[in-house]
């Protein structure tokens, strides 16, 4: 089934809901680029033709895609967290960031946001209506899961070390990758406070450890 409109005709409908904004991630499993979100509104008019969750559109027509998405779209906002912000902070904090990177971006601020998921990593100041598998469900969020999978993916083309894959695997753990891992070791590019070092001895010496006060922590109050 195509995403609808239903969701955001509900928030709508509440009273002082003026803007609904969707809201997807992409990155969050890869092991090496930024975690990146991006924040769709939309002016309720038909989508393009073959909108649904990213996931489900082939690599061939994302691009195109995602181009007529960025004609179509009312308003389009992205942001980004690092991997040292990811290692720095968690990844439940720099999605947070990255969030309100996003939706700070957008050209109108939203009165409501539709976010992907089960868990609020937005909080305030926005109500946040959660929507399991909202990228399919939802208009405005599979309109940000495809131009967020876009982005990223084309970012992570651009950053060179063809030894690991990251044009084809985005960062995510390919055979291609994990083998140039093993004998290369991590790139500037990975999250080194990850689990996989655990698995590469001679290179586990590299992981870093997040003080657990920071970004998931208490400090996650602050900034």
């Amino acid at each position: 089934m195509a995403p609808t409109y239903e969701i955001e005709q509900l928030l709508l409908s509440m009273p002082s809901t003026h803007t609904v904004a969707g809201v997807d991630e992409v990155g969050r499993g890869a092991w090496a680029g930024p975690v990146t979100v991006c924040a769709v509104v939309t002016d309720l008019s038909e989508p393009p033709p073959g909108l649904t969750d990213s996931k489900q559109v082939s690599a061939a027509k994302r691009g195109p895609l995602a181009g007529e998405l960025t004609a179509w779209a009312a308003g389009i906002g992205f942001g980004e967290a690092s991997h040292a912000e990811i290692d720095a902070l968690g990844m439940t904090e720099a999605l947070r960031r990255a969030a309100r990177r996003a939706l700070e971006a957008l050209p109108v601020r939203p009165d409501a946001v539709i976010l992907d998921g089960k868990h609020d990593y937005i909080g305030a100041p926005w109500p946040v209506r959660l929507e399991i598998k909202g990228d399919a469900a939802s208009v405005s969020v599979a309109a940000a899961s495809v131009l967020a999978k876009v982005r990223r993916d084309a970012y992570m083309g651009t950053i060179g070390h063809e030894e690991y894959g990251f044009a084809e695997n985005a960062g995510y753990p390919s055979p291609a990758h994990q083998d140039a891992l093993a004998r290369l070791g991590p790139t500037p590019h990975h999250r080194l406070s990850w689990s996989y070092l655990d698995d590469l001895p001679q290179w586990r010496h590299l992981k870093q450890v997040r003080d657990p006060l920071v970004g998931e922590g208490q400090a996650a109050l602050f900034g």
